[in-house]
């Protein structure tokens, strides 16, 4: 982050880090423990080598960075993290994903990312995951503009995402048309009015509110190939906000040897801080390059730098109630009529060339 953004926070954060001097020590300065608590996440650095670094006992360590991560979390969550809570919030959200990725009626993509932790003591293999290490799962869903709108931490590594979706906060609110999203409305150039929807992966279940692409078995059908990659178009947005956290908090690319809940801690003030720098620390924060963008003569993926580092095992993953978001249309016919949308109204040039 540059200077301002770094005094901006430091302002903010103060009032809840602040500790007083005694008669025995002076107090250490709020700008030291937070520029201790953003070195830990950036580098990765262990306690012990940070107490070196800055001749502070790891064990006042262990308090000050999971007690600065928090205050990190809470003063920016309202401004910098908060779910959409109106229509026209929704709507901007969809906006961004029509004109940037060419999906209409999208408000978010989402996938889950395994936080590589130490096994905890007693734990079993209730953190033992499928790729054969320990973890806890960040599920997220992302905007068209590579920001986290929803969060959801601490499940353990051995869960699914559809799973972790099934016991998420947003699930229960996708289910009870509780998200204050807007009414339905057809695509454009259509008839039929379509729910506003997240796209994801094969994990999660195929539901009006969430679109994942068509099994394997089904794409003899051209359209079906179509629809799977500009689905998968629209969902690589939160593949590169995973990728690019972790390439920029360090902390995240080995694993974590702290309890549970401090491992969360961290988590979420990271999200915070991903959000905030992209709001005031932009060019720093994610240059040129940092992101997958598209060769449309060569017809190809351009990698963004975050995949071309060493990836530790486990860093990525190939991730208010008014007025319903329900349509009379079933599941498997608003993906069919997304289907047939890209395939006709909704073309783009390229897409011909991406299937063939």
């Amino acid at each position: 982050m540059d200077e301002d953004s770094f005094m901006e926070l430091l302002h903010l954060v103060t009032p809840h880090i602040k500790r007083r001097n005694t008669v025995m020590r002076d107090a250490i300065p709020p700008a030291e423990r937070l520029s201790i608590t953003l070195r830990f996440l950036a580098t990765g650095d262990t306690y012990q080598s940070l107490e070196y670094l800055y001749r502070i006992p790891k064990q006042t360590l262990s308090t000050i960075i999971p007690e600065t991560c928090t205050a990190i979390y809470n003063v920016l969550k309202e401004r910098y993290l908060k779910v959409p809570s109106t229509p026209e919030e929704w709507e901007r959200i969809a906006n961004d994903f029509e004109m940037k990725w060419n999906f209409p009626n999208c408000i978010g993509a989402i996938d889950g990312k395994h936080i590589t932790i130490r096994n905890p003591v007693g734990s079993g293999s209730r953190f033992y995951n499928y790729k054969g290490f320990y973890s806890i799962v960040l599920m997220a869903v992302v905007d068209a503009d590579y920001n986290f709108i929803y969060i959801d931490i601490g499940c353990n590594g051995r869960i699914s995402d559809g799973g972790i979706f099934a016991r998420c906060s947003l699930h229960e609110r996708l289910e009870n048309s509780t998200m204050s999203l807007p009414p339905p409305k057809p695509l454009p150039g259509r008839r039929n009015d379509i729910p506003y929807i997240i796209v994801g992966d094969e994990a999660f279940p195929l539901k009006p509110y969430l679109l994942k692409p068509y099994p394997s078995r089904q794409l003899d059908d051209p359209a079906k190939q179509i629809f799977n990659y500009r689905l998968s178009r629209a969902r690589r947005i939160v593949e590169n906000v995973f990728g690019i956290l972790s390439n920029r908090f360090a902390i995240f690319q080995t694993p974590i040897a702290l309890e549970i809940e401090k491992v969360e801690g961290i988590v979420l003030a990271a999200c915070a801080l991903h959000n905030f720098l992209r709001a005031k620390s932009q060019d720093v924060y994610m240059p040129t390059g940092s992101m997958d963008c598209e060769d449309f003569e060569k017809i190809s993926i351009i990698q963004g730098d975050w995949r071309r580092g060493p990836t530790p095992q486990g860093n990525f993953i190939a991730l208010s109630s008014q007025g319903g978001n329900r349509t009379s249309i079933g599941t498997r016919e608003i993906r069919d009529e997304f289907c047939d949308y890209f395939f006709t109204n909704g073309q783009v040039t390229w897409q011909w060339d991406k299937t063939n």
